[in-house]
C-alpha cells in the first residue's frame, strides 16, 4: 500500500516534498515551545470540563427518557452541524487569523455549558433543552475544530507538528481519565448541574492562555484570500490525492459506526452489567486510559504511516466485536482499555499524516473535511446504532459497529495497496509472514 504522498498516482505537493524528515523526538519535545505550553495547559483544563459535561449530558438524557436512542439523538444533534457546515468552517479558518477565532469559539463553548448548568440547577431542564444546547455547541465546533487543528502548526512549526498532534490527543485523553470519574461522583452526590457549571467555567483557562501568547513566535501560515470557488477548490485538491482521500474515508467509517461509545457504554452499564453512573464513568475512564497510552506511543513514534493506520483500524474493529460478547464486566473492562488504545492510534495517525501531507494554505479546508467525516457522520451512525441497541440489545449494537469498522479497514487497505502498486501475498508456510504486501509486477511493468 502507499506509505506516503509520494506514490506515483498521487504526487505530493512541492511544499511537502521539500520538508526533510523530522528527527526522532522526545515524547514531550513540543512542550518546550512557550506558546504551545500555554495552549496545552489551557486545553487540559477545559477538556476535563468537557468530559464532565459529556458524561453528565448522556446520563441526564438517559434519566429523562430511559432510551439509548435518545442518547444517540443527542450525540447526533451535537455533530450534525459538522456534517452540514463543516467545509464552510474550513473555508473561514483558511481566511481568518486563528487566535482571534479561537478566542471567540472558546468563549461561546463556555457559555453553552453555563446555560445548561442554569437550566439543570434550577430544576427546569427538559430533554429538548439538552438537544438545543448540543446543537448550538455543534455549530460552534464547526469553526473551533479546524481552527484548533491548524493553529497547532502555527505554534510549533512543521518539525514538531506530529509530536504536538499526538500530545493534543494525550491531553484530551488525560482529561478523559479525570472528567468521567469526577462527573460520576458529582452526578451521584448532587446531580448533573454542577458538572455543567464546572465545564462552563473551565473555558477561562484556554482563553487566558491565548491572550498570554507571544505573537512574534507564531509560524503564521499564508491565509487564503477571499474568492469564489474556495470550497470546490478544497474538494478538488483532496479528490486528486488518493493518499489523502482514502485515509479520510476510513476515518469517516470509524467515526460514524465505531465511536458510538456514549450509546454502548451507557447501555452496558445500565442493562447488561446492572451498574449505574459510577460504572458508566469507570468504563469511560478505562477507554481513556488506553487512549492515553496510544497517544503517548504516537508522540514517540512521530509521523504517521498508512500501514499503521489500516492495521490499527482493523484491530479496533476486531476488539469491538470481541468486547460485544465479553461474558463478564472484568473482561469487558480490559477490552475497553485495548479498544481505546487502538481507536486513538487510528485518530492520531490519520490526523498527523493528513496535516503533514497537505499544503499549508489548504490545511484548514482539508482538516475541516477530515473532522467533518470523522465527527459529522455521527448524526447518521448514532441514531441507527442507538435504534439497533434498543431493539436487539447492547451486545448486538456494539458488534455491528465493530464489524463495519473492520470491513472498512480491510477495504481501504486493499485500495491503498492498489494505488501504491502493491498486491496481497498469502504464504501459509510455517515460520513465514502469512499475509504481506509485495510489488504488483503486472501493474508496474507498463511504467518501467
Amino acid at each position: 500500500m502507499s506509505t506516503g504522498p509520494g506514490a506515483d498516482s498521487a504526487p505530493a505537493p512541492a511544499a511537502h516534498d521539500s520538508t526533510p524528515p523530522a528527527p526522532k523526538q522526545s515524547m514531550f519535545s513540543s512542550l518546550k515551545i512557550h506558546n504551545y505550553r500555554l495552549f496545552f495547559t489551557g486545553q487540559v483544563i477545559s477538556n476535563t470540563g468537557t468530559w464532565m459535561q459529556r458524561i453528565a449530558q448522556d446520563w441526564l438524557v438517559l434519566t429523562l427518557t430511559g432510551s439509548s436512542a435518545a442518547v444517540g439523538v443527542t450525540t447526533a444533534l451535537q455533530f450534525l452541524p459538522m456534517l452540514l457546515f463543516g467545509l464552510y468552517g474550513g473555508v473561514l479558518v483558511d481566511r481568518l487569523p486563528k487566535r482571534p477565532l479561537l478566542l471567540f469559539t472558546q468563549s461561546a463553548m463556555g457559555l453553552t455549558g453555563l446555560a445548561l448548568a442554569a437550566l439543570t440547577l434550577t430544576g427546569h431542564v427538559q430533554v429538548w433543552h439538552v438537544y438545543v444546547t448540543a446543537f448550538v455547541l455543534g455549530l460552534v465546533t464547526v469553526v473551533d475544530n479546524p481552527a484548533r487543528q491548524t493553529f497547532v502548526s502555527e505554534m510549533v512549526g512543521p518539525r514538531q507538528l506530529a509530536n504536538a498532534v499526538s500530545l493534543n490527543s494525550a491531553n484530551f485523553q488525560s482529561a478523559r481519565l479525570v472528567g468521567p470519574a469526577v462527573a460520576a461522583v458529582l452526578i451521584s452526590a448532587v446531580g448533573s448541574g454542577y458538572a455543567f457549571l464546572i465545564n462552563g467555567l473551565s473555558f477561562a483557562a484556554p482563553i487566558a492562555g491565548l491572550l498570554m501568547m507571544r505573537m512574534g513566535d507564531l509560524h503564521k501560515a499564508p491565509r487564503a484570500p477571499r474568492g469564489k470557488g474556495q470550497l470546490r477548490e478544497g474538494l478538488r485538491y483532496v479528490a486528486g490525492r488518493p493518499d489523502l482521500i482514502w485515509p479520510i474515508v476510513l476515518v469517516g467509517f470509524i467515526g460514524t459506526f465505531g465511536f458510538n461509545f456514549p450509546i454502548w457504554l451507557s447501555a452496558f452499564a445500565d442493562k447488561v452489567f446492572d451498574g449505574g453512573p459510577g460504572m458508566y464513568g469507570t468504563l469511560n475512564t478505562l477507554i481513556a486510559a488506553g487512549s492515553l497510552a496510544g497517544a503517548l506511543l504516537a508522540a514517540r513514534r512521530g509521523a504517521g504511516r498508512l500501514r499503521l493506520l489500516v492495521a490499527a483500524a482493523a484491530a479496533f474493529g476486531v476488539l469491538e466485536i470481541v468486547a460485544a460478547f465479553a461474558p463478564s464486566v472484568w473482561i469487558f473492562a480490559v477490552l475497553m482499555v485495548l479498544t481505546g488504545m487502538f481507536g486513538l492510534t487510528v485518530n492520531v495517525t490519520a490526523n498527523s499524516y493528513v496535516q503533514m501531507a497537505t499544503e499549508p494554505q489548504m490545511r484548514g479546508r482539508v482538516m475541516a473535511l477530515f473532522m467533518m467525516v470523522f465527527t459529522g457522520g455521527t448524526p447518521l451512525g448514532a441514531p441507527l446504532l442507538g435504534w439497533i441497541t434498543d431493539e436487539y440489545g447492547a451486545r448486538t449494537g456494539f458488534a455491528v459497529g465493530g464489524a463495519i469498522s473492520l470491513l472498512a479497514a480491510l477495504a481501504v487497505g486493499l485500495i491503498l495497496a492498489r494505488v501504491g502498486g502493491l498486491k496481497v501475498k498469502l504464504d501459509l508456510r510455517r515460520g513465514h509472514k502469512h499475509i504481506r504486501f509485495v510489488p504488483d509486477e503486472k501493474r508496474l511493468a507498463p511504467a518501467a
